[in-house]
């Protein structure tokens, strides 16, 4: 009896190993194929959708897609929500109410949400689970629940170049300016400056950037070394040591 083990033990090994190549191609088709692309936007009709740009299979919630314009080149994470209007079906008018720049990257699990104009400029990249919003709650009642009172909404605009760490959160009437770094966690409202770099929640400038003295407070690590004229990818690759094709 233990002698038959070994031969079954490496049969069912082996169809488990052909079962999980099975699922991870068909899981790779499926992801190419659901994902929304200018030549490929399936069910979603974005007022613009420029060159390059890709929302990944699955997308999140999507609404609201003709006051919706994305920029050339723009990467949208898995379950990335991009809502215009308060809720499907509206008329929101003329006007563009959501506007990504080219190059703008959205992690997996964000979320944009405007109700009122929201814009984000080029080159921006937010990390995973990044949450913008124009909206937010009142509480002008103190007897009646706090979600059945009408909300308040402010535009939101954040300037081109800007780094949104990880769980950031950018409420109704935030202004970033250009090359802004907000920190993981970060909960920011009103105005930030060009070059700084905020933390916190509230958030609040950690540093920034003067022309004649450069970062204050001073960066506590060095410049990154720039590479040489003339070195090849595989002279950068040669110090790691050989791929895993080698």
């Amino acid at each position: 009896m233990p002698k038959n083990r070994e031969p079954l033990s490496s049969l069912t090994a082996w169809r488990r190993s052909l079962a999980s190549r099975a699922v991870q191609r068909g899981w790779k088709w499926v992801q190419d194929a659901g994902a929304v692309s200018a030549e490929r936007p399936g069910r979603l009709r974005f007022r613009r959708i420029g060159t390059g740009t890709r929302l990944a299979f699955p997308q999140g919630t999507v609404f609201g897609e003709p006051w919706i314009e994305l920029g050339d080149h723009c990467v949208i994470g898995e379950q990335v929500t991009l809502t215009a209007g308060m809720m499907p079906d509206l008329d929101l008018g003329a006007g563009t109410i959501l506007t990504l720049g080219d190059g703008v990257v959205l992690g997996r699990g964000s979320h944009v949400i405007a109700d009122t104009t929201v814009t984000i400029g080029r080159d921006t990249y937010c990390g995973p689970y990044v949450y913008i919003t124009s909206t937010n709650h009142s509480y002008d009642d103190p007897q009646t629940p706090i979600g059945k009172q009408w909300p308040r909404t402010e535009p939101v605009e954040i300037g081109p170049g800007c780094w949104l760490g990880t769980g950031a959160v950018i409420l109704p009437g935030a202004r970033l300016g250009r090359n802004v770094v907000v920190a993981a966690g970060a909960v920011v409202r009103g105005e930030v400056p060009d070059h700084a770099v905020v933390a916190g929640a509230p958030a609040r400038i950690v540093r920034s950037w003067d022309r004649t003295r450069g970062w204050q407070p001073p960066l506590r690590t060095p410049a990154p070394v720039p590479i040489p004229d003339g070195v090849t990818p595989q002279q950068l690759r040669a110090p790691a040591g050989p791929g895993p094709d080698a």
